[in-house]
């Protein structure tokens, strides 16, 4: 595809030659979600080998996709994203949340969710879905991992429905914390803050157990998790996820209307 002249100099008609078709996006999404290998693909997409294999060499001579080789005999590749790719990330997640307001919601901005909407579908469907490395702790009984819009934000006036109450959430893990701790149950908390915006609130806190940044938003698209966009960035809308010890979900809660109830019910999965 060739662009008109006056796009040359673009960025934006440089990246719709990427993102611009519609099965390129759903490589990428797929990708982003650990599927990394053709018969995966196919089966998620639903692409023709024809046409994935089309697609996948020309995100691979776009230098958004690398292959790399795990199987000899016969010969066989994972498409992995390089650099260029996963900077793509923000993008896709932010695509998603234009589609989830504006497209398959009323255009609302909210930190929630109904639970007859399509948040709330993807999100039941996480159950049997293994949690990205950065999220499993090794070891470990069982795993709740908690989303949350940020911490010490100013959510303006009128506030964004469902964003406030992050710091009562912790405080409140924190009292379990002992609970979980007896039971083998890892605990970590996920946003989209940066990891020194999470120190800081860890000292100022006492918070003992681990705060990941997904700033990158690999999380967000790892497992597609609703977001909004409030204080200047897309955040997470607040979330638990309840996992086995290999990792694998096995219980979602949300919307999480009720914090101290949302607490205490992660406990109760985790420990049941």
């Amino acid at each position: 595809m060739r662009m008109h002249n006056a796009d040359e100099t673009c960025g934006i008609a440089g990246a719709a030659l990427v993102l611009g078709d519609w099965w390129n996006v759903l490589v990428l999404r797929e990708v982003a979600r650990g599927h990394v290998r053709f018969d995966a693909l196919a089966a998620e997409i639903g692409l023709s080998r024809k046409v994935l294999t089309e697609r996948l060499g020309r995100l691979v001579a776009q230098g958004v996709l690398r292959r790399s080789l795990y199987q000899r005999r016969p010969v066989r590749y994972e498409y992995v994203l390089t650099d260029a790719g996963t900077a793509l990330l923000p993008l896709l997640v932010a695509m998603q949340d234009w589609g989830d307001r504006w497209v398959l919601g009323d255009g609302a901005l909210t930190a929630s969710a109904g639970e007859d909407g399509a948040e709330h579908a993807r999100v039941r469907g996480l159950v049997g879905t293994r949690l990205p490395d950065a999220l499993v702790s090794p070891g470990a009984a069982a795993s709740v991992v908690f989303t949350y819009p940020g911490t010490g934000v100013d959510w303006g006036s009128p506030p964004i429905p469902g964003a406030s109450g992050c710091a009562l959430e912790h405080r409140l893990f924190v009292q379990a914390w002992p609970s979980f701790l007896r039971s083998g149950v890892a605990l970590r908390g996920v946003s989209t803050q940066l990891p020194e915006e999470q120190a800081e609130f860890a000292r100022a806190e006492g918070i003992p157990y681990p705060l990941v940044s997904d700033a990158g938003h690999e999380v967000a698209a790892a497992l597609r998790l609703p977001t909004f966009r409030g204080a200047g960035r897309l955040r997470h809308k607040r979330l638990i996820l309840v996992a086995d010890g290999e990792g694998t979900v096995r219980h979602t809660l949300f919307p999480v209307v009720d914090i101290p109830q949302a607490v205490e019910e992660s406990l109760r999965l985790a420990t049941a």
